[in-house]
């Protein structure tokens, strides 16, 4: 249960989908999370950005740390998950082949989850004895605008601007099996500097995700993951344009305990449907160290 507690997937401006984000875990309890990222075919691209038919590939390393803390009598967590990437590769503009070859960091990810029922704030020795049934929690992701950007570019590793996501989740334990659905609410400040110098507006993004989690033994666990979102349309200069999101993408996850303090996991997902942008596949692998609560 505890190698899923932090987020580490790369791809800072897409949808990502995490499974087991409200999973309990001992109070006190620390972990580091790295590894490598890998985007083909496209890019978590703005939608209001003019290009068409991405050939862009990312590569990225993934540096992040979360802490379980005590909230209201629950357990909670706190993340912030910050990746380098480089991005090489080809797209059209009005027509014409352009290419962008980069490399920084993406923006940087904070995120506080709190669980509100079913996960109550336990030791390390009390939480041998407990076993989910439903666990219901709530989240918010804020993304800072600390990547790169360049506004006499069109593809870029940030976005420079803020966002602020809300979520709920509901996570219910059935034998082996853990099934999770959660809604969440996207805003956005405008970036006033989008593309030699106009100023861009978007409008909120809704998703709604699911998770089939299979539990192994030894500590293993597998996951079928997908998210629907919507939303999203943006406002250059005060012009409405036509590129309200609708996105599926589905993927999987997989995890294994490797000894006490470390663990390992392979997360893959791909776009399944997009009516604009994130029509990309994504593979990432995690290493996780953890220590503290007396482990």
């Amino acid at each position: 249960m505890l190698l899923s507690l932090l987020l580490a997937t790369v791809a800072a401006q897409a949808q990502d989908f995490e499974p087991r984000q409200y999973a309990n875990a001992p109070i006190g309890v620390n972990f580091i999370a790295a590894g490598p990222a890998f985007t083909r075919l496209g890019f978590p691209l703005d939608p209001a950005v003019p290009l068409t038919d991405p050939d862009l590939n990312t590569y990225a390393a993934v540096l992040g740390y979360a802490r379980v803390v005590r909230l209201g009598g629950q357990s909670a967590k706190l993340s912030v998950v910050a990746p380098y990437a480089w991005l090489d590769g080809t797209a059209l503009f009005n027509g014409e082949p352009v290419s962008r070859q980069v490399d920084g960091l993406t923006d940087m990810k904070v995120r506080l989850a709190a669980n509100l029922f079913g996960a109550p704030a336990l030791g390390l020795k009390e939480f041998m004895d407990y076993k989910q049934d439903l666990v219901i929690g709530a989240s918010l992701t804020v993304t800072c605008p600390t990547g790169q950007y360049d506004p006499d570019r069109l593809v870029n590793l940030g976005a420079n601007r803020w966002s602020f996501k809300g979520e709920l989740g509901a996570s219910q334990a059935v034998g082996k099996w853990i099934l999770e659905l959660s809604a969440t609410a996207e805003v956005f400040t405008d970036n006033p500097d989008f593309y030699i110098g106009r100023t861009r507006e978007q409008d909120p993004v809704f998703a709604g995700k699911g998770h089939a989690i299979r539990n192994f033994a030894k500590g293993m666990w597998a996951s079928v993951d997908v998210t629907y979102y919507a939303g999203g349309s943006t406002t250059i200069d005060g012009v409405f344009r036509n590129d309200l999101q609708q996105n599926w993408r589905t993927g999987a996850t997989f995890s294994t305990p490797l000894s006490k303090r470390h663990g390992l996991r392979l997360n893959w997902s791909s776009g399944v449907y997009a009516r604009t942008g994130n029509n990309f596949d994504q593979v990432a692998l995690t290493w996780q160290y953890r220590w503290g609560a007396g482990l």
